[in-house]
Order: C-alpha cells, then structure tokens, then sequence
C-alpha cells in the first residue's frame, strides 16, 4: 500500500496486475485517503478521484470507457440542491473532472442513470443500459453503468460518481462497494463550497 508521501503523485496509480481486484481496490482506497487527506478542494480530490479509478479498472482489465463525476451545479456557481427552486427550474448536475470521452454537460435531477441516483440519493447499478428508461447515451458503446450519489457530511447530495463499461454486466459486487466506499470519502473529504 502506498505511503502518505509518494515519491512522485503519479506513484499513486500505479497498481500491480498479479494482484486479486480487493487488493488493487485497498491500493486505490489509501492512494485517496492520503490525496485528500492534505487538500479539501472538492475539484481536485475529483480529478485525483477519477484518475485512481481508471488506473485502477485499467489494472483489473475491465472495459471501463468513462470513470468521472457530476457535481451538483450549486458546487459550481449555480442551480439549486432542490427539485424545484424558486426560479421553477429543477435541480442539475454538471459535468466535473473525469476520465474518457467527452460528456453530456448537464443532467437534470430524475433523468437518466446520473439524475435518478442524484434525485434518490441511492446507487444505480445498470447492467443493460438498453433496458433502462430513460437512459442519456453519451456514448453509444456504453453497454453497463454504475452510478453512486456522493452526499456531504449532512447528508446532502452533492454529486454523483459515474462509471461506464463496453461490456453487459460489467460490475459486480466488489466493484459496486469500492465505488461506494470512494464516493463516501470524497462526499467526507471535500469542501462543496467555493
């Protein structure tokens, strides 16, 4: 396991591939803890977030093709935490750091895998995104999604944590509670406003 001062950030990645996925989960678990542990920005304990991700799937083989966050938009000057403000407008995510293609830029609260796990505040897992109502297809090859809300030390949800995967059933349990376990850290680690 890594140690609180890497000799480079990078090292923080770097995962071995001759170990079970629990192992290369604990790695990527105490790579973030100590990443954060120094630094409330919520946008760079995101990118740093998305980036242990994707090495992480990257080492376990999986075909994640986009691992990243969507941020509630009053993180980011804007909207408002509620379904309906006082403007009429629902509440919306905005696309934060992430790792893959581009991405759809806004999501509204209920709507698709991203909104609906933002809207309850409970994790989505999709095994078929073509069986899933409603489903926003930023990518046409996406065939499974994970979605995990991200809530703040009162319980407020704060964003979410998306993954994709080129593959049907592409995540299974230990996938599903490591991606809990960080979305729980970062909603714990980040300062959301400012």
């Amino acid at each position: 396991m890594p140690d609180k001062a890497f000799v480079h950030h990078a090292d923080a990645v770097t995962f071995a591939t001759t170990v079970d996925k629990s192992e290369i989960y604990e790695t990527a678990m105490a790579s973030a803890v100590a990443l954060f542990e120094p630094q409330r920005f919520w946008v760079t304990n995101l990118a740093n977030a998305a980036s242990l991700m994707w090495y992480a799937f990257d080492a376990l083989g999986m075909n994640v093709n986009w691992a990243g966050f969507y941020v509630v938009a009053t993180n980011v000057g804007g909207g408002n935490n509620r379904r309906d403000d006082d403007d009429g407008k629902p509440a919306e995510l905005v696309l934060g750091p992430f790792m893959g293609k581009v991405a759809c830029q806004t999501i509204v609260f209920g709507r698709g895998v991203c909104g609906t796990a933002a809207e309850t505040a409970k994790t989505v897992v999709v095994p078929d995104v073509d069986k899933f109502p409603g489903h926003i297809a930023c990518d046409g090859s996406t065939k499974s999604e994970v979605v995990v809300p991200i809530l703040d030390n009162a319980g407020t949800v704060k964003g979410v944590l998306d993954v994709d995967c080129l593959v049907m059933n592409g995540f299974d349990d230990v996938d599903v509670r490591f991606l809990e376990d960080l979305a729980g850290l970062v909603g714990r680690s980040c300062e959301w406003d400012g």
